[in-house]
């Protein structure tokens, strides 16, 4: 497996983590927050907005960074002495064919 099929992988991960958190939040002041009543779950409601923040900022980080290095890995399949279109491009052009002289030219209308 090549090191761009792993950045992809992780790329998709992380992409999917931060769907998900991004998900749990609730711009209004709902979502997860709102479920937690008390604050013997998780430290209560503050913490958790101030947890799903801290992922949704770090998880954004990574899959930033993942990008980024995932380019720099990134080797293309084709190199350009490999290039179909380069190949056709650069073949003889072959001059076309004298029309031959003794087919007789075709006989223009007669003017009224």
């Amino acid at each position: 497996m090549s090191t761009f099929s792993i950045f992809l992988v992780l790329i998709t991960i992380v992409c999917f983590l931060l769907i998900v958190v991004i998900m749990v939040q609730n711009p209004k002041g709902g979502g997860l927050s709102s479920t937690i009543s008390g604050t013997q779950m998780l430290g209560g409601v503050q913490k958790t907005t101030d947890f799903l923040d801290k992922s949704t900022w770090t998880l954004a980080t990574i899959l930033i960074a993942l990008i980024l290095l995932s380019s720099l890995s990134f080797t293309g399949s084709l190199s350009d002495t490999d290039s179909k279109l380069i190949e056709k491009t650069e073949a003889p052009a072959t001059t076309p064919a004298a029309p031959v002289q003794g087919t007789p030219a075709p006989a223009a209308p007669a003017a009224k």
